[in-house]
């Protein structure tokens, strides 16, 4: 979702008005698109505010504070990390490329999936409560899903969180810093460098005790 699309979130019946439902979603989509583009430091609620179509004071009354607003957003956005734990599910041989498939689909596809990832990687460089919420994103959302698998490998949660760190470079490199290799490569092709070795860290030997 773009910040002109956000925008014309508003243009519904008469507009979002002052303790509308409209109004209140507007505010998340424009700040959705805003977070993802500038990070959490570089947006403004007055910005915000007016790629919304509202009232400053109105986001406040919302949200309280861009703290809470950017919460409410990576809050907002659909349970996909659940998609990467079903990526499990399957021929033990090919598990790498489902998984680095499914992380790529998540966290670089359609922006109304990607953009409040994005947006929540922008912000872990500079902002503390966005570093913790990335962090239980991929600690707590995913290994919860994975919470069965765990029990039978003690090692798993490892390699899980190593294999994570490494997909979660590939998503910088090619959306926050635009390497020319990354950028210039469409996803199959990325999958096809990334998974082998995605596959060799999550199938590795056991090295617990």
């Amino acid at each position: 979702m773009s910040i002109d699309q956000a925008r014309s979130a508003r243009g519904l019946g008469t507009g979002p008005r002052l303790g509308s439902r409209a109004s209140r979603e507007a505010i998340l989509l424009a700040a959705r698109a805003r977070f993802a583009k500038d990070g959490f430091s570089g947006s403004t609620i007055r910005g915000i505010a007016g790629d919304a179509g509202v009232d400053a004071s109105l986001v406040m009354q919302y949200f309280g504070s861009k703290n809470e607003l950017f919460a409410a957003v990576i809050a907002s956005g659909p349970n996909t990390m659940s998609r990467i734990a079903e990526a499990f599910d399957g021929p033990q041989g090919a598990l790498g490329e489902r998984v680095t498939r499914a992380f790529l689909e998540v966290w670089d596809g359609d922006p109304e999936e990607s953009e409040p990832l994005q947006a929540l990687l922008r912000a872990s460089i500079g902002s503390e409560q966005a570093t913790i919420q990335l962090r239980d994103l991929i600690q707590g959302r995913v290994l919860v899903d994975l919470g069965p698998r765990l029990q039978h490998d003690a090692d798993m949660k490892t390699r899980i969180e190593i294999a994570s760190s490494m997909l979660v470079g590939v998503v910088v490199g090619r959306r926050l810093v635009g390497l020319d290799a990354l950028v210039g490569q469409d996803r199959d092709s990325l999958v096809g460098y990334i998974a082998p070795a995605i596959q060799a860290i999550l199938t590795a030997e056991s090295h617990s005790a």
